[in-house]
Parts: C-alpha cells; structure tokens; sequence
C-alpha cells in the first residue's frame, strides 16, 4: 500500500507531466523527428526537464532523440555532482555529455548576462556539432513573468522569454517545455523526488536582478495569488513582436 509521500509525489508527477504536454501542445515544441540537446545545469528545473524529455522520448510519439549537455564555466566557481547528473540521464535514457568553456580577460558589468552569454555559445555549437535541431532549456512559468517585470524596470519594454525561438542564422530553434510549469511545484516535487542540490551554487544568485523581481513577484502575489498566471496572459494577449503562439520573436532574450 502506497504511503501519502508516495501518493503526494505520483499526483505531483502526473501534474507535471500534464503541464509540459500542455506547453508541448499549445506552442508545437516537438515534432517528428527532432534531436533535442538539454541545457542539463543540475539545478532542480534541469533535472525535472531532463526526467520529461526521457519520458517523453521513451513514447514515440512524437518521435525525438535526446541528448544533454553540462556547461562548466571556468572562471565561475558554481559546480555540479558530474557522477549523479551521469546516473540521473541513465535513469532518463539520455547521453550524457560536459563541456568545458571560459570567459578569458573579457568584462562586463552584469557578470550574469556574461556567464549566460558563453553557455549559451557553448550549448549552441554542442547543438551544432551534434545535429540537434532544438536545444530545451528549463525556463519556468516564474522565470518567465520575473524576465518581464526586469524588462519592464530595466529596459522599458514588455517582453519576456518565449516558449519557442527559432534562430535567424542558425537552423536551430530554442524551447522551454516547462513554461506553463510552476515553480512552488517543481520545488516540491524535487524535495519528494530527493534531487541532489548542486554542490556549490552560484555566488551572484541572491544578488542578481532576477532575485529582486522574484520578491517583486511575492510581494505582487499578496494582491494576486493567481498574479503568475495572469502576467503570463498578459504576455500571451498583447499585440507586439512577442507572439509565442507562433514561435517566432524579436525580442532580447534575458538570462
């Protein structure tokens, strides 16, 4: 007989699950025939992307080949467990691979956009030399509504992360399956799921600017419980160049 943690972490599971169809659906994410590269960091929005994309694959239907990849940057002290990220894409039936990149003398002010800017490099060349066609990255509901209000503040505009970016001078096409999926559940799901935290984190992540939106968005959330959902719809209804029904944008993306 199941215990209520089993039944707690099956419930979350299919939740989970339904809402990356959803996004899968609604904005065609998968196709017939795609290779998919995974932006596999071993935080807990990776390894949840990692355990979708190897079900999903395992389905055929649509039918993908899967692959992930591990970014180390070298002048970034953050670091992963590579042995339990290896075991976590066998268990998923994923290729496992790390790659290594650095920075070198170059400086900039936002030392997130930079680390950002050469793993995405890093993930696009992978992708290339691999012949993915997409690449997945584990962007969620929050990072997408926080990606909003730090456009909004910053930069003056309303645009966030979509859930697909086609390249225009790349055949490759970025995509986010866990856009419609909200933190507060992958968080507890990885808590029931037992997810191994990375080994040192990010020494800027509880000074960034995205830290300073996320407590924006928990501040909002005391008008707004459902604030996420109705940030996101607003997203989806607005006439601009930001049309993630169609896949296509011209806006900036932000890290």
């Amino acid at each position: 007989m199941k215990d209520t943690r089993q039944i707690e972490t099956e419930r979350l599971r299919n939740k989970l699950w339904r809402t990356f169809h959803e996004a899968c659906s609604r904005y065609s994410l998968l196709t017939d025939g795609d290779r998919v590269l995974i932006g596999l960091s071993g935080g807990k929005d990776s390894l949840l992307l990692l355990e979708e994309m190897g079900r999903q694959a395992k389905i055929h239907v649509p039918h993908i080949e899967t692959m992930a990849v591990h970014i180390r940057v070298k002048e970034r002290p953050y670091s992963s467990d590579l042995a339990y990220l290896e075991q976590s894409c066998q268990e998923a039936g994923v290729r496992f691979h790390v790659i290594d990149t650095e920075i070198g003398n170059e400086e900039k002010k936002d030392p997130c956009f930079l680390c950002s800017w050469y793993r995405r490099k890093a993930l696009l060349k992978a992708a290339e030399e691999s012949q993915c066609n997409k690449i997945a990255l584990g962007h969620h509901k929050d990072d997408a509504v926080e990606t909003l209000l730090m456009n909004l503040i910053y930069q003056g505009s309303f645009c966030a992360i979509p859930p697909m970016l086609q390249l225009d001078k790349m055949p490759l096409t970025w995509i986010r399956p866990l856009c419609l999926t909200e933190e507060k559940d992958i968080l507890r799901y990885a808590q029931l799921r037992d997810y191994k935290q990375q080994i040192k984190l990010c020494p800027f992540e509880k000074e960034s600017s995205r830290a300073r939106a996320k407590q924006l968005i928990q501040e909002l959330s005391a008008w707004n419980p459902d604030i996420r959902s109705s940030l996101w719809g607003a997203m989806e209804n607005i006439k601009s160049d930001y049309l993630p029904h169609t896949g296509k944008s011209t806006t900036t993306q932000k890290s």
